[in-house]
């Protein structure tokens, strides 16, 4: 089973860029479609971006797109989203998560769609 450990996040002000980073186990790693979620306080978990095995395929919420990219380094079975133009409305905590499915559908948002989820990272944007 695939664990993995999310870092990279903390406090920055509106405007400002971070990078999380996913750090996976096992020797399966890019057998793995990956996702990024993140949950607000009060909120319910709210899909981020995706990418494929090989990372020639991604896909972003609206609310990211232009601002935000994931992307993967299958050598290292890390995971990256690289934030930037931070909002206050991007606080919340940051989850990575491996879709069940391995196939590449564009279109897979649902947090039950994904499981070996991490602990997650907090994310703060100051105004």
């Amino acid at each position: 089973q695939v664990q993995v450990v999310e870092s990279g996040g903390g406090l920055v002000q509106a405007g400002g860029s971070l990078r999380l980073s996913c750090a996976a186990s096992g020797r399966t790693f890019s057998s793995y479609v990956m996702g990024w979620f993140r949950q607000a306080p009060g909120k319910e978990r709210e899909f981020v971006a995706r990418i494929s095995r090989s990372g020639g395929s991604t896909y972003y919420a609206d609310s990211v797109k232009g601002r935000f990219t994931i992307s993967r380094d299958n050598a290292k079975n890390t995971v990256y989203l690289q934030m930037n133009s931070l909002k206050p409305e991007d606080t919340a905590v940051y989850y990575c998560a491996k879709d069940i499915v391995s196939t590449w559908y564009t279109i897979r948002k649902g947090p039950d769609e994904y499981d070996c989820w991490g602990q997650g990272t907090q994310v703060t944007v100051s105004s």
